[in-house]
């Protein structure tokens, strides 16, 4: 395993259930002890479960409640339905899934080659969207979306979450268990969001480790699998953010590998590809469109009524809509 994110974590954890040797190979040198929050969907919720792990991560995290999407005036456009969704910081999640392995298994400060796992029956490339095993065997793109992302966490408490869209970015926020607060932007720089309603300039006034990062996608891989090298989470399908399916899909890839490897090596591999290629690519491609219609600079009141409509027919989220219930059965 090359990467000891969140994918391949998950990877490792399934792959030891089905009775496999796993290394993995991570070049940090520690798990992080800091990071913003995840929503973790139904779906990758009920993968975790597959993996026993599950419970763990409930009460790693919270529940989230129901959101509001707002325009900068603080009009209501509609709400957004979360309340089966958990909130984990990456750490938090990281460390559940890390506490699933044996000491020994990831080995932190350790990069990895297709060379060096020379020896391996299987190699997975988790290694995040500038995937160096992707790199070796795949032909993809990294390309920029032509956004810019910001977050970070700030002690601030909110008493919901929600987004806000506006001319050209937005603005989101999702409160923790212990009284701070997620906060992520979308925009050319952060005054644009200054006069914004509240909390937002109080968020930002209260923000003091501050990322910045461009928001990076992937071009579509004509496959997942060469010979006995799979991709998984980013290296296979990095996506920008709207989604909020990044850590979720992950985690399913994780899964559904693990469990495609039960027989014939290959014929799993193949397996793994079949299920999971269209339906992380699909969702790649919403994200990149939800991306693009929240930096909309002209008729942003024609958008606005339609994310009014959308959000009030919008069905509680329990699955994913690309996600078969099967597709957790390997």
């Amino acid at each position: 395993m090359v990467g000891g994110g969140v994918g391949g974590l998950a990877a490792a954890v399934g792959l030891r259930r089905r009775g496999w040797e796993v290394d993995v190979f991570e070049r940090s040198a520690a798990l992080p002890d800091a990071g913003t929050g995840l929503g973790i969907w139904p779906d990758a919720l009920a993968a975790l479960d597959r993996l026993g792990v599950g419970d763990a991560a409930r009460r790693a995290g919270r529940r989230q409640t129901d959101g509001t999407v707002r325009k900068p005036d603080g009009t209501v456009l509609g709400t957004i339905p979360a309340s089966s969704v958990h909130l984990l910081t990456r750490p938090a999640l990281l460390g559940v899934l890390a506490e699933a392995l044996p000491d020994g298994v990831v080995r932190f400060g350790a990069a990895a080659t297709l060379a060096d796992c020379a020896g391996y029956d299987v190699v997975v490339g988790a290694d995040g969207v500038h995937s160096a095993v992707r790199g070796e065997l795949f032909d993809a793109r990294v390309l920029r979306s032509g956004a810019v992302g910001w977050r970070g966490t700030v002690d601030v408490e909110v008493g919901a979450g929600g987004e806000t869209w506006g001319r050209g970015g937005k603005f989101g926020l999702t409160p923790q268990a212990d009284g701070r607060t997620n906060w992520y932007a979308m925009g050319r720089d952060l005054s644009v969001f200054a006069d914004w309603h509240d909390p937002i300039p109080r968020v930002l006034a209260a923000a003091t480790d501050v990322l910045r990062h461009d928001l990076l996608h992937l071009s579509p891989l004509r496959r997942y699998v060469s010979g006995r090298v799979a991709l998984l989470g980013d290296a296979a399908h990095a996506m920008t953010p709207d989604l909020g399916q990044g850590a979720c899909q992950a985690i399913i890839d994780g899964v559904v590998l693990a469990e495609c490897l039960t027989g014939d090596v290959e014929e799993g591999l193949r397996a793994y590809d079949s299920k999971r290629r269209r339906v992380t690519q699909r969702l790649a491609a919403r994200s990149l469109w939800l991306n693009r219609l929240a930096r909309v600079r002209r008729f942003t009141g024609v958008r606005d009524a339609g994310l009014r409509v959308a959000l009030a027919l919008a069905p509680q989220p329990s699955w994913s809509a690309d996600l078969e219930r099967d597709e957790l059965a390997g």
